[in-house]
Formats: structure tokens, C-alpha cells, sequence
């Protein structure tokens, strides 16, 4: 049972695709009301028109009016219980290649992103009886990898965030938990198979066993396993869960 609150008010960012999606499907399913944010109208209007979301509000996380505003509209429909950070992207590239704006890029979405989102929301969940943010990180922000320098720092940077609000919250209703995925079975890593098989001449099988290698189980984790988790954390059953990054790996950290 996910222990959830009765019909609270779930907004995910990058609720259109990939893990967003399956996150906002599953609350959904357990009886929240849904908002999905993102930069992607006809990707979110696809995921309410099949019943994994209520409602769909097109904003970029990195820029902070817009998330703001957007996130403000949101909560006058209905005061924000649930925050799942999630939206983000990732570039690889060797460090030496890497350059200012590369970093800047990963920051300003997966970790400034998460700042925004939090930093709208919070102030209405502060009243609620029940309340839960949620950041998905990644498997990067908890050891490092090689070529994604700045999208592995900017996922450390999210941990941190964490880890420090969670303390200062702690006081409160509101718990603030991060969900680290291994490599994930998304259209984002689908572009990492695209570049293995594009450099290294393997198929796809190959390239897929290539990233599945960084997993003991052998596999691309799911997206819903990573969804089963939110679920949990956002659960009556997890309000002693706070301050964690929760990898969902298959045993890789």
C-alpha cells in the first residue's frame, strides 16, 4: 500500500518522458492529483490524455519566473503537497573538453532547476499536513563516472541540496529525499546507446550490455522501478525517511 494522503496535489517536472512520466503515472494510479511540468507541451498533454496526469503546464526549470509563475498557477488550483524534482539533462564529453558552458548547462537544469522548483513550492507546503519533495539524481551524484564531469558534479550538488534542506526541515511535516537510478531504460540513456553503438562500432544489444555491465543484476534498471520508490517515499510509511539518496541501481552504490 502506498499510505498516501488522501487526494493530495503531486507536481512532477519533466513529467512527460522517461521516468517523469512513470512517476507521474504511478501517483496518479495511488489516488494523487497530477501536474506535469515541462519544456514539451505535446509530451505532456499525452501523458494527461492517458490518464498519468491531471494537468500539464509547459515551463523550463531553469528559469526561475517562468518555473515561478508556473508552479504558482499550479497551487491556486490545488495547494502542492508532493514535489518531484525531476526534469533534467546529460551531456558527456571529456573534461578537457568541457567547457564553462557545458558545466554551466548541467547546473542550471539539474541543479538550479531543482532549487527553483523547490523554492516556488515550498512556501504552500508549509501548511499542508503531509508534505514530500522528491529530487531525482542520479546514480552520479553518489561516485563519479568518466566524460560526464559536469553532469556528475551537478548531481552531487542536488545531493547536497538534500541532504542540508532536509535538516532544516526536519522540525516540519515535510521530508526531502533523493532517488539516485542507475542507467535507466529512457529515451535519455537511449542516446548514450546511440553514441556507443555511433563510436564503437557494437549493435545495439552490445551497447546495451555495455551500460547494463555498471549493474550487478545485469540490466537496465525500469523506469517504474524508479517510480515504485517515489511512491513509497511519498507515503505515510516514509515520513521517518529524510536527508537519504536512495539508489535504485540494481546494486551498483
Amino acid at each position: 500500500m502506498s499510505g498516501l494522503p488522501h487526494s493530495p496535489h503531486a507536481l512532477v517536472t519533466g513529467g512527460g518522458r522517461g521516468i517523469g512520466r512513470a512517476i507521474a503515472a504511478r501517483l496518479a494510479a495511488a489516488g494523487a492529483t497530477v501536474t506535469v511540468l515541462g519544456r514539451q507541451r505535446a509530451a505532456l498533454d499525452e501523458t494527461v490524455a492517458a490518464g498519468q496526469g491531471h494537468f500539464a503546464d509547459v515551463a523550463d526549470v531553469a528559469d526561475k519566473a517562468a518555473i515561478s509563475a508556473t508552479i504558482a498557477r499550479a497551487a491556486a488550483r490545488q495547494p502542492i503537497d508532493i514535489l518531484v524534482a525531476n526534469a533534467g539533462i546529460a551531456e558527456s564529453a571529456p573534461f578537457a573538453k568541457s567547457d564553462a558552458a557545458l558545466f554551466q548547462r548541467m547546473m542550471d537544469v539539474n541543479f538550479m532547476g531543482v532549487v527553483h522548483s523547490v523554492q516556488a513550492a515550498l512556501p504552500t507546503m508549509k501548511d499542508r499536513p503531509h508534505g514530500r519533495i522528491i529530487a531525482v539524481a542520479s546514480t552520479a551524484g553518489l561516485k563519479g563516472y568518466a566524460y560526464v564531469s559536469a553532469y556528475s558534479a551537478a548531481k552531487h550538488a542536488v545531493i547536497g541540496l538534500v541532504r542540508s534542506l532536509a535538516l532544516e526541515l526536519a522540525g516540519s511535516r515535510i521530508t526531502v529525499n533523493a532517488v539516485c537510478p542507475g542507467f535507466t531504460d529512457t529515451d535519455l540513456v537511449a542516446g548514450s546507446i546511440d553514441n556507443i553503438m555511433k563510436k564503437t562500432g557494437r549493435n545495439h544489444e552490445q551497447a546495451v550490455a555495455e551500460l547494463a555491465k555498471h549493474n550487478p543484476q545485469g540490466r537496465l534498471v525500469t523506469p517504474q522501478e524508479v517510480a515504485d520508490t517515489v511512491l513509497w517515499l511519498c507515503g505515510e510509511g516514509a515520513s521517518a525517511i529524510t536527508g537519504q539518496a536512495i539508489a535504485v541501481a540494481g546494486g551498483e552504490v
